[in-house]
């Protein structure tokens, strides 16, 4: 069984035949996932650190909407369009619960159940608008909209979510911990039947945001935060380059091109068929 089995029910047929521009659900693409959320929150805060927060969501702002408009415009999935949108998603996200809670001064209680109210009402508009939201539907303008509004309100909640255990007692390192472990839940639950797969999908996808984040600024922040003091700049660099290989790697080798997985699951599917002959 490949991981786009556990985030789509529908026949490999159907799969194949389709032209979507989002990649298949590998083990790169929860690296890569997890990369960049951890670089979009220490970018974000070097950003506003740099420029100011007023200058900073600009140029934030204006990035995310250049990303999005390349992502719309190219006809298939290619991996270094489509991981740029999510990098600038990941920095404008964090900067839309930032601008939040120092800006606005909303905290941290109230911006994460906002934030996750705003992801379920994406959420039900998508689905009444398209019955379905599994990401290897994403073939038309309209639920490429849908598709990226939901992962934009995943990275704002995330992102709060992710302050919001920081600052209640876990710390960035205990919020490592607690949100590796709350990923592992809709893995196991859907393994054993307890979750569907696209239900299973959403939810690791909304955690991956909190771990990264989390993660990195246990790496950036200072000793008297309780982090190991690196600094947002090599932390931001060093995750930066570490996004590059990867994408890079996946550009060449198509490794998460819609339909590879499927195609090689059914190429060997076929010769284990005729192995048992």
């Amino acid at each position: 069984m490949t991981t786009e089995h556990l985030f789509d029910d529908r026949p490999l047929a159907s799969l194949r035949a389709m032209a979507n521009k989002v990649p298949e659900v590998t083990v790169y693409f929860w690296i890569v996932k997890v990369l960049t959320t951890g670089m979009g929150e220490t970018a974000s805060d070097l950003l506003a650190r740099l420029l100011g927060p007023v200058p900073a969501v600009a140029v934030g702002g204006i990035a995310l909407v250049a990303s999005l408009a390349a992502q719309f415009a190219v006809r298939r999935y290619v991996a270094w369009v489509y991981w740029t949108a999510i990098v600038m998603v990941s920095v404008f996200g964090t900067m839309a619960a930032d601008v939040l809670h120092v800006g606005l001064g909303v905290p941290y209680t109230t911006s994460t159940p906002l934030f996750l109210v705003a992801l379920g009402a994406v959420f039900a508009l998508w689905y009444a608008s398209e019955r379905t939201l599994s990401i290897h539907s994403v073939r038309t303008r309209r639920r490429e909209a849908f598709y990226w509004a939901a992962v934009l309100a995943t990275f704002a909640l995330g992102t709060a979510a992710g302050d919001l255990t920081a600052t209640t007692g876990f710390g960035y390192a205990g919020s490592v911990v607690l949100f590796a472990v709350a990923i592992c839940v809709p893995a196991v639950a859907h393994r054993f039947g307890a979750l569907n797969a696209v239900t299973a999908f959403w939810t690791a996808y909304v955690i991956t945001r909190p771990l990264g984040a989390s993660l990195a600024d246990w790496m950036a922040l200072g000793h008297s935060r309780g982090g190991l003091g690196l600094g947002l700049a090599p932390v931001t660099v060093a995750w930066t380059v570490a996004i590059v290989c990867f994408v890079g790697f996946l550009a060449v080798t198509r490794r998460d091109a819609p339909g590879t997985v499927a195609s090689l699951d059914t190429a060997s599917g076929r010769h284990r068929q005729g192995s048992s002959r």
